[in-house]
C-alpha cells in the first residue's frame, strides 16, 4: 500500500511538472501584425502630427508607448491560470454595466464631438468599450460552460446572454456607439451557435431584434447620411460622401504593388483619420493590391488558428478555455471585417479600428489584452495535451500472456451487459453529448 500511494505521489508531481508552450504559429502571426501597424502608424501620421503641431512623430511614439502598456497587460494575463479568470465570471458582468456607466459621470467622462465615449485616466483618455468587449467574453464563456446543455434545451438559458448584450448595447447608444454595439451582438450570437445553442430557436430573436437594429440605423441624421453616402460617396464628393471617396481614391492609386511606402499622397491632410480607421486606405495606397493580400491572410491566419486551437479545447472537454478563444477569433475577426469592409467602401462607415494596426491608446491595449488572452489558452492546451501523453505512456501495460494451451477453462466467461446509450438532458447529472460541428441541432 505504502508503495503504490508513494508511486502514485511520485506519478502526480511528475505530471504537476509538466510546462505547455504558447503557440508559435499564433505568437508570430500577432508579431507580424504588431509590426506592420508600427510601420503604417509611422507612414500615415507624420502629416496628421504637423498639422496639428505635435511633432511628426507624435503619434508614432503614443503608438509604442500604448503597445508596450498593452504587452505589459498581455503578459500578465499569459502568466495567469484560466481556473482563476473563470472564478470571477460574476463579477465581471457587473464590471462591463460599470464602465458603460462611468462615461456619464461628470468630471470623470469625456466628451468629443457629442460621444461620450472615454474617461479620463490623466495621461490619456480610454475608451471603456474596448476593454468591456474583453471582459464580455470571459463572462459568456463561463456562462456557456455553466449552462451549455440548457443554453441548447431550453429558452430561458439561450435568452439571458441576449438579455444581457440588450442591456450593454442600450448603454453604449446612448454614448452612442453602433459600430461597437453591433460588434457586440455579433460576437454573442457567434458564442451561442459555438456553444451549442439552438439554432432554429435563436431566429426568433434575431427576426425580433433586426426591425429596432435598422430603426436605430436610420432614426439619427448622421447614420442615414452615413448609409446614403455609402450607397453613392461620388453624388456628394464634398460632403458627407467626402472620407469615404478619398478612401477609395487611395485604394485606387495602389494599384498591384502600390506608390511606395510613404508615398501616399491622401495621407497629406486629404484623408481624415488616415492614422486610425482610415489606415487600411492608405496602406492599399502605399502597398497596392500585394499589400492588401498580405493583411488579409494575416487577419485570416489569425482568426483560423484561433478557432482551432478553440475547437481542440472543446474536443479535450476544456471548454471555458474553448470558448474564450472563440470569442477572441470572432471580436478581432468581425471588428477587422467592418474595418477593411469600411475602408474598399463595402460597409457604410464605422468607428472601428483595424486591430493592432490603427493607431490608437485603448483599443492597441485592450486588443493585446485579448491575444494574451488567447496565447493563455494555447499554453495551457499544449500542457493538457502533454499531460493526457504522459498518462497514457505511464498508465499503459502490456497485453496478458495467452493461457498454454493444456489449462482447461473452468469458467464460462461472464455476459457483458450493453453500455447505456447517452442521453442529452438539462440535467447537470446526466452525461452530455458533445455538439459536433456540421451537425444539425435536435429540434
Amino acid at each position: 500500500m505504502a508503495t503504490h500511494r508513494d508511486t502514485s505521489a511520485h506519478q502526480a508531481t511528475r505530471i504537476d511538472d509538466i510546462h505547455g508552450r504558447f503557440d508559435p504559429w499564433l505568437a508570430g502571426i500577432i508579431v507580424a501584425i504588431a509590426t506592420l501597424g508600427v510601420i503604417m502608424v509611422a507612414s500615415s501620421s507624420i502629416a496628421v502630427g504637423e498639422d496639428m503641431s505635435v511633432g511628426r512623430y507624435y503619434f508614432l511614439t503614443r503608438h509604442f508607448m500604448f503597445l508596450a502598456l498593452g504587452i505589459g497587460l498581455a503578459a500578465a494575463v499569459m502568466r495567469t491560470e484560466l481556473k482563476t479568470i473563470e472564478k470571477y465570471d460574476r463579477f465581471v458582468l457587473l464590471m462591463c454595466a460599470g464602465l458603460l456607466m462611468l462615461v456619464f459621470v461628470p468630471g470623470l467622462g469625456v466628451s468629443v464631438n457629442g460621444a461620450h465615449r472615454w474617461i479620463n485616466l490623466g495621461i490619456s483618455n480610454f475608451q471603456v468599450v474596448e476593454a468591456v468587449k474583453v471582459i464580455y467574453i470571459v463572462w459568456l464563456s463561463s456562462y456557456l460552460v455553466r449552462f451549455r446543455d440548457e443554453v441548447n434545451a431550453t429558452w430561458g438559458a439561450m435568452l439571458k446572454p441576449i438579455g444581457v448584450a440588450v442591456v450593454l448595447v442600450a448603454l453604449l447608444l446612448l454614448q452612442p456607439d453602433f459600430g461597437s454595439s453591433m460588434l457586440l451582438l455579433g460576437v454573442t450570437a457567434g458564442m451561442l451557435v459555438l456553444g451549442g445553442g439552438h439554432l432554429k430557436r435563436m431566429l426568433v430573436p434575431i427576426l425580433l431584434l433586426l426591425p429596432a437594429v435598422v430603426l436605430v440605423a436610420i432614426i439619427e441624421p448622421y447614420r442615414l447620411r452615413r448609409i446614403t453616402s455609402f450607397m453613392d460617396p461620388w453624388e456628394d464628393q464634398l460632403g458627407a460622401g467626402y472620407q469615404l471617396s478619398n478612401a477609395l481614391m487611395a485604394v485606387g492609386r495602389g494599384e498591384l504593388t502600390g506608390v511606395g511606402l510613404g508615398a501616399s499622397v491622401q495621407k497629406l491632410s486629404y484623408l481624415p483619420e488616415a492614422h486610425t480607421d482610415f489606415i487600411f486606405s492608405v496602406l492599399a495606397e502605399e502597398l497596392g493590391f500585394v499589400g492588401v493580400c498580405l493583411v488579409v491572410a494575416l487577419f485570416s491566419a489569425l482568426v483560423g488558428r484561433a478557432l482551432w486551437i478553440g475547437l481542440k479545447c472543446v474536443e479535450m472537454r476544456r471548454h471555458f478555455a474553448g470558448y474564450c478563444a472563440f470569442g477572441v477569433a470572432l471580436m478581432i475577426g468581425m471588428q477587422s471585417l467592418v474595418s477593411i469592409g469600411v475602408n474598399l467602401g463595402l460597409l457604410p462607415t464605422k468607428g472601428l479600428t483595424l486591430p493592432l494596426v490603427s493607431s490608437g491608446g485603448s483599443s492597441v491595449m485592450m486588443t493585446c489584452v485579448a491575444l494574451g488572452l488567447l496565447l493563455r489558452v494555447s499554453y495551457e492546451l499544449d500542457r493538457a495535451q502533454r499531460q493526457v501523453a504522459r498518462l497514457r505512456g505511464e498508465t499503459a501495460s502490456p497485453a496478458p500472456a495467452p493461457a498454454p494451451a493444456s489449462t482447461p477453462t473452468t469458467q464460462p466467461p461472464l455476459p457483458v451487459a450493453p453500455a447505456p446509450a447517452p442521453v442529452r438532458g438539462t440535467s447537470r447529472l446526466r452525461q452530455r453529448v458533445e455538439p459536433r460541428f456540421g451537425a444539425g441541432s435536435p429540434a
